[in-house]
């Protein structure tokens, strides 16, 4: 019995281990790959941007601030469908006066400008944009169509 637990055991770990390893290890898709812009390591060059308060943050206020703000989030959904951005979002409180960040989908700093001077926050002063080059992973551009399949709609 005992020889039969081993040889069982030896089966186990000669052909079921490692055919049960090899499906984890994801496969390599060309075709996303290609539609996603990644290079051999699966990253690709985008473009990161902190904003930062403006200086006339303090100086806008009510109707006038809704209506910046309104166009900021209209301008982030537009810049998404677009593929122009991967991601973008709010900073929690912190000391370095940083409000938010996008991640562009451009190669250049000179694209991303053009891109980051549509946002009507930055136009009225309330934001300053600080951009760099970043090198990340190609992945990140399937976070705008997977976040609308994760957001409640509006009601």
């Amino acid at each position: 019995m005992k020889r039969r637990q081993i040889s069982l055991l030896a089966l186990a770990l000669t052909f079921i281990i490692p055919v049960a390893m090899a499906a984890d290890k994801p496969a390599f898709d060309p075709e996303l790959a290609k539609k996603l812009g990644a290079d051999e390591r699966g990253m690709k060059m985008y473009v990161l941007c902190i904003l930062k308060t403006g200086p006339k943050d303090a100086e806008i206020k009510g109707e006038e601030r809704n209506k910046i703000f309104e166009g900021h989030f209209a301008n982030i959904g537009r810049l998404a469908d677009e593929g122009k951005l991967a991601v973008a979002g709010p900073f929690g409180d912190n000391t370095k006066s940083w409000r938010g960040l996008y991640i562009f989908n451009v190669a250049t700093i000179a694209e991303a400008e053009k891109l980051v001077l549509l946002d009507p926050a930055v136009k009225a002063g309330v934001f300053v944009a600080d951009l760099t080059p970043w090198y990340a992973t190609a992945a990140l551009m399937v976070v705008p169509e997977t976040h609308k399949r994760i957001a409640k709609p509006a009601k």
